[in-house]
């Protein structure tokens, strides 16, 4: 069993405390030399230092009251501003900076759930969201109370119109789209969504926390790219993270709404507080300013001639691991993606894409996996642009390690992904799931391991794996059953 580490006694040399947090950095993942495709955009460590510098200027300012720190609200208003430009909003486009995608997203439920039950007396909310959405809106339903209609997908992943239709009832409070979603990468119709929410008079929110800060770029270089901004006459509200694509510090995303009279549903607003009347633009309380500066800078850095070229760099480097990976026997694209995202599956049945995953992540890169279908995951950025042919190289001996080798398909990561995606009882999944990962939230912490599953503090004293546990549950499911 973990135990607490107490506080010490008398403060630490500060030269000790930073070499201690360099060296917490030991078992993380190695994003600066490019083998990381996603969680972290980065560039290079004369970027890096100047994000922490801007970052730093701004540290011990709070967003909270945008009345005390004038020079975050002015900065908020510019990032605003550039966003809405890029995004082409009209001059009545308005937003605020969040702390993230997933804040931007659950503002916009919250939103447009207030709007229902304030002009159409909406007392059971819906919203319809593709299958593709992404996680934070299933978050934004559980904390919300807003129930989720999901639409299915067609073969090439985007959602089925004809179908969206039909979900559409009384208690719709809006409609997502995506840009691009983030399992696959394809941009979901939005103009076709949009004509749809217009003629019902239903809000449009498209997710573009990805590619907010890259397709208008990407148009910009003479990319064909199909309309999903405010051109779409549907469209009422975007999410657009900057810290993704902007490739700003950390804590720092965009919503932006068509006007002022759907923001104003952003807002919460407390009269009879003891301690003053009390209003906030968003979920945060306080707000780090240091993102707020970090941002500001980032976008003036760049401006859009820089924005323009990292956008070349990264589609350049897309189109290169395209080419690469379908010209490698029993690999295919999935869908049609249009951004810098993919995902990739096997289409030989004798090589398991998740045992391809294992032998990729064996030799240093960090590989996410997609689920129905089974697949690996690819965000690009523009400094991986330099380690195209590597990645190649090494998945082409990762297939053929696997063709040679089918019992890795029973291993690791392989096995438990497997069967993760294959359960059908999908809540017994999410039982075992939430109890191992909150064993890393016991006092004193543990870990988390899928493929091992007993890690320190999860599944305590070598207990059974991940894999072996829902195998046995199942077994003991249908042993019931009969």
């Amino acid at each position: 069993m973990s135990k607490h580490i107490p506080m010490p006694e008398q403060g630490c040399d500060s030269d000790a405390i930073l070499a201690s947090l360099e060296a917490f950095k030991a078992r993380d993942p190695e994003y600066k030399d490019g083998k990381v495709w996603s969680l972290v955009y980065y560039l290079d460590e004369q970027h890096s230092s100047f994000l922490k510098e801007s970052y730093h200027r701004y540290a011990c300012e709070n967003g909270l009251n945008p009345g005390a720190f004038k020079s975050l609200k002015q900065m908020e208003t510019e990032v605003i501003s550039a966003t809405a430009d890029i995004l082409n909003g009209t001059d009545e486009v308005c937003g605020v900076v969040t702390s993230g995608g997933t804040e931007s997203c659950l503002m916009a439920v919250k939103t447009y759930r207030d709007m229902a039950r304030d002009r159409r007396r909406v007392r059971k909310p819906e919203m319809i969201l593709p299958e593709t959405a992404h996680v934070a809106w299933f978050k934004a339903s559980e904390y919300f109370g807003v129930t989720v209609r999901l639409v299915p997908l067609k073969s090439d992943f985007t959602p089925d119109l004809k179908k969206l239709k039909r979900l559409i009832n009384r208690n719709t409070v809006m409609i997502l789209g995506s840009a691009p979603e983030y399992p696959h990468g394809a941009i979901d119709p939005i103009e076709e969504i949009g004509s749809i929410a217009q003629k019902k008079g239903i809000p449009l929110h498209v997710d573009a926390c990805v590619g907010g800060f890259i397709l208008p770029f990407m148009e910009m270089n003479g990319e064909s790219v199909p309309l999903w901004d405010y051109r779409v006459p549907g469209v009422t509200s975007i999410s657009a993270d900057i810290h993704k694509y902007g490739y700003a510090a950390k804590g720092a995303s965009t919503i932006t709404y068509r006007n002022l009279d759907y923001l104003r549903y952003q807002m919460f607003v407390y009269q009879d507080w003891p301690g003053g009347v009390f209003a906030s633009s968003a979920l945060l309380g306080t707000r780090p300013g240091g993102a707020y500066a970090a941002a500001w800078g980032v976008t003036r850095y760049f401006g859009k001639a820089g924005y323009r070229k990292l956008a070349q760099d990264t589609l350049e480097a897309v189109n290169r691991l395209k080419e690469g990976i379908v010209a490698i026997p029993g690999l295919e694209i999935m869908g049609s993606p249009q951004g810098p995202l993919f995902s990739y599956r096997s289409t030989d049945p004798g090589l398991n894409i998740y045992a391809v995953g294992d032998q990729m992540d064996a030799q240093g890169w960090q590989v996410n996996r997609n689920q129905h279908p089974p697949g690996l995951h690819a965000m690009v950025t523009a400094q991986h642009l330099q380690v195209v042919d590597q990645y190649l190289q090494d998945l082409r001996t990762a297939v053929e390690t696997v063709r040679a080798n089918p019992e890795l398909a029973k291993q690791g990561g392989a096995a438990t992904y497997g069967m993760l995606a294959h359960v059908p009882l999908r809540g017994m999944v999410k039982k075992k799931v939430l109890e191992m990962y909150s064993e890393q939230y016991r006092a004193g912490g543990g870990e988390l391991d899928l493929a091992a599953g007993s890690g320190s503090g999860v599944g305590g004293g070598g207990g059974k794996g991940l894999l072996d546990s829902l195998v046995q549950r199942y077994v003991d499911y249908k042993s019931r059953r009969g």
